[in-house]
């Protein structure tokens, strides 16, 4: 029964991933034909590379160890679960600006509805949730053990701060755009008047928007 039920939520997670790598491939193509351009690719090999290890790590902990739920498995379970409700709620908070890549669309104002109301990067959270409790269900304590920590690590000093310099050099890039316009009124207004001005810059505090 323990082992049917591995199987199972296994493919069924696959399967979620693959249906992930669909949608963010879709969003993707939506943001460039935009404008957008994806930031810090460099480093999304290594998120792939987590989450192949992950499932990795699980069969092979399996197969060494076997497959023992502790009594307490619905305990993980229903946390998983749970964390599927948020999951889904932040890929329609988000739209096409959900992605697993950094996508930055220039002028687009950052997400603040929904989830990400209170939580700064709510998808990460439910990820890292997830490589905990998926193999806490089936009693695989090493990759429970490894995987979310490794996935704080990689988000902390990698994926987060690329991140966030996107969403710095979009605002910049918006600021920029928005203040030739503004300069060339103010400079014909002062032409008209003979009375020098010099044009205010304000840089907005997010305009462009990358996927977390």
């Amino acid at each position: 029964m323990a082992e049917r039920l591995f199987i199972l939520l296994l493919l069924a997670v696959i399967a979620q991933r693959v249906g992930e790598l669909r949608l963010a491939k879709r969003n993707e193509q939506q943001i460039r034909s935009l404008g957008g351009y994806e930031w810090g690719r460099d480093h999304y090999k290594y998120i792939v590379l987590l989450h192949v290890l992950f499932f990795i790590s699980m069969l092979w902990e399996a197969a060494h160890n076997g497959i023992s739920p502790p009594p307490w498995w619905i305990i993980p379970f229903l946390g998983w679960l749970s964390a599927q409700f948020l999951r889904y709620r932040i890929i329609r908070t988000l739209g096409i600006f959900w992605n697993t890549r950094i996508m930055v669309l220039p002028g687009a104002e950052r997400v603040t509805s929904g989830p990400y109301r209170r939580f700064r990067h709510p998808n990460y959270a439910v990820v890292t949730f997830e490589l905990l409790v998926i193999p806490l269900i089936f009693g695989l304590y090493l990759t429970a053990a490894l995987f979310p920590v490794i996935n704080m690590l990689l988000l902390e000093s990698v994926r987060i701060p690329a991140e966030e310099e996107a969403l710095y050099q979009a605002a910049m890039a918006g600021a920029e755009s928005d203040a030739e316009p503004r300069a060339e009124s103010e400079a014909d207004s002062s032409a008209e008047s003979d009375v020098q001005v010099t044009p205010s810059h304000s840089t907005p505090s997010r305009s462009g928007r990358p996927i977390s």
